[in-house]
């Protein structure tokens, strides 16, 4: 990369004002322009450092510049060369990424020699939060790394005494990127495209990578999605998938894809598998609405093309850059409406023609209802789920995300008003070794910590449900209508029309949920009529997708998928008097809504 001036050679070789600088560092930067790729490697290479210095000082000797006397004091002070301290400006990956695109339209020396005013979308105050975050998180990273490389270590030197072996490798350095958007407009508010610009101009916002499981929500906006249309099989927050080890077979090959410390969990709704990211539930939960059908929707949302129909597509295993991924997510912060990411506002020349002028790009790319219910998910995969780091990091505004681990670390996640996307991986692809939650989890915490101090995203709020959307309270046990006797309630919410119509069979049925209320009134546990109709926009038995070429074979026999029942009248309790009495006292002593069982009242 260019050095422009004295100024930025004095931050870039020694990390100083260059009003700062000693005669011995002043003359060996002088002494470098000649050749200043030769000296660029100095510090790893320090008998080249007193050449141009010393044959500077001797010619600044011969015209009487200085005495022999401070020639010999400046030979003896040793130079201190920092490594990659050149940062030329605040943000040096995002104006590459100006630059770049300014190249498109104009030549280098008509930017380099115009008075161009050049108007980003960049917010400083963003920018610095952005700064000390990774900073701290990257920090973070290598403890973690060091430990877990010290124990290498001293196998290898073990049986490097052993058998000759050569001195095993340092500990690497993670590399970092990070993308701050708002999620209304597609501004690139923040930046971070590497953990040092100075050692590395790679900007990895731009590099291609597995996302892993940040890419989940969208196989469960896929099935949502056909829950608006009738063209599939109902999916909603209650389906449940069977979480068990399971090959499946595709295109005459077979993948069997594992949980995350291969831990299965039996019989889970859909919400239980997005919010601990169980893999083998959400491949489930693709061949269930088929791999194209999740291919179709999520080109649809606008992320990359060569995503293809393979059961690996649930689990993130087709390559997108930080910056698609921030892009893909807008859908969820944003009603379903996709932002295009823009960092330049605008170029004026000096008379102050506008040459240059970019403005907001936004389309409809998901349904608002669908957008809500995946979005109401990420916020108890943060609250509760594999993002609950970031809580226990102390940052506690309301926000929705996920996390993510491929060979890499990620996190994706909103506020109301502010999007971030953060990844942590190795520049050679090796395996990082810690899941996003241990290495990109915390940098989004510190960097939304502080985001959320600065006014303009202040004002960060809950997201509220667009129309069509229906909340119900249910018996989580049997995931159909709460009635007063369920011991355990909580609220659920579903694309209207697809939401349970049968009231918990195991306590009370019907006749419980008709005692709650007045006749024709509102029921006071779910919150809806008494006679809920039944779903007369979707085909409860509609036909079922074609999952591809896909087959399924499991471990054991049970069934893949589980739909909530369809609605039939429950019998009445035989002692209609005892009823009534424990409904009165439960009325009496209040019910409140949790999601840790308790024992039924006596």
């Amino acid at each position: 990369f260019a050095i422009h001036g004295f100024g930025e050679a004095a931050q870039a070789y020694f990390g100083k004002d260059v009003r700062d600088l000693s005669l011995g560092e002043a003359a060996f930067l002088a002494g470098i322009i000649r050749a200043p790729n030769r000296y660029s490697s100095a510090d790893r290479k320090p008998e080249r450092v007193a050449e141009p210095r010393n044959r500077v000082l001797a010619q600044m000797v011969e015209n009487k510049s200085i005495s022999p006397e401070a020639q010999q004091a400046a030979i003896k002070a040793p130079l201190h060369l920092v490594s990659g301290a050149l940062e030329s400006s605040a943000a040096p990956y995002f104006v590459d990424m100006v630059k770049d695109q300014l190249l498109d339209h104009f030549s280098e020396n008509d930017l380099l020699s115009n008075s161009y005013r050049i108007y980003t979308t960049l917010d400083p105050a963003l920018q610095r939060a952005a700064a000390v975050a990774v900073d701290i998180g990257v920090k973070n990273a290598d403890t973690l790394l060091a430990g877990r490389y010290a124990r290498w270590k001293k196998d290898a030197l073990r049986e490097q005494k052993a058998k000759g072996l050569s001195a095993p490798e340092p500990v690497p350095q993670v590399q970092v990127a990070m993308v701050a958007l708002d999620p209304r407009t597609g501004e690139v508010k923040a930046l971070i495209g590497g953990r040092n610009y100075g050692q590395s101009q790679l900007n990895h916002a731009l590099a291609r990578r597995q996302p892993g499981s940040v890419f989940k929500p969208f196989v469960y906006a896929a099935a949502f999605d056909d829950a608006v249309d009738g063209n599939g099989p109902i999916v909603t927050t209650t389906t449940t998938v069977v979480d068990e080890p399971t090959t499946f077979e595709f295109d005459g090959k077979e993948y069997t894809p594992n949980n995350f410390g291969e831990k299965f969990h039996g019989p889970v709704t859909l919400r239980e598998a997005l919010i601990h990211s169980l893999n083998v539930a959400t491949v489930k939960v693709a061949e269930l609405v088929g791999y194209g059908r999740v291919v179709e929707v999520a080109r649809q949302i606008g992320l990359d093309p060569r995503i293809q129909p393979t059961p690996a597509v649930a689990l993130g295993a087709y390559e997108m850059t930080p910056l698609d991924v921030a892009a893909g997510y807008t859908v969820f912060a944003n009603g379903g409406v996709r932002a295009e990411p823009i960092f330049l506002r605008s170029m004026v020349s000096a008379d102050g023609n506008v040459l240059e002028k970019n403005q907001p790009h936004t389309r409809q790319a998901l349904d608002p209802r669908v957008a809500y219910v995946v979005t109401n998910i990420l916020e108890d995969v943060v609250n509760r789920g594999t993002g609950a780091a970031v809580r226990a990091r102390g940052f506690s505004a309301p926000a929705a995300g996920k996390t993510g681990t491929s060979r890499d670390g990620w996190f994706a996640g909103f506020t109301s008003n502010l999007l971030c996307i953060v990844w942590v991986g190795f520049d050679d692809n090796r395996d990082l070794g810690l899941s996003g939650t241990a290495a990109a989890a915390p940098i989004w915490a510190e960097f939304m910590k502080r985001a959320i101090t600065i006014p303009a995203y202040q004002d960060t709020h809950g997201f509220p449900p667009p129309e069509g959307v229906t909340t119900v309270a249910i018996d989580p046990e049997t995931l159909q209508l709460a009635t007063p006797l369920c011991p355990v309630v909580r609220q659920e919410v579903f694309v209207s029309g697809t939401e349970p119509t049968e009231y918990c069979s195991r306590h009370g049925g019907r006749a419980a949920a008709e005692l709650a209320q007045p006749a024709g009134g509102v029921n006071v546990v779910t919150g809806i009529p008494a006679n809920p109709p039944a779903a007369a926009d979707v085909n409860p038995s509609g036909p079922a997708k074609t999952p591809g070429k896909g087959t399924l074979k499991t471990t054991s026999p049970s069934k893949a998928t589980k739909q909530t029942p369809a609605a039939t009248p429950a019998p009445a309790p035989e002692k209609k008097k005892g009823l009534l009495e424990r409904i009165f006292g439960i009325f009496g002593g209040g019910k409140k809504s949790t999601d840790k069982p308790k024992p039924p009242p006596g």
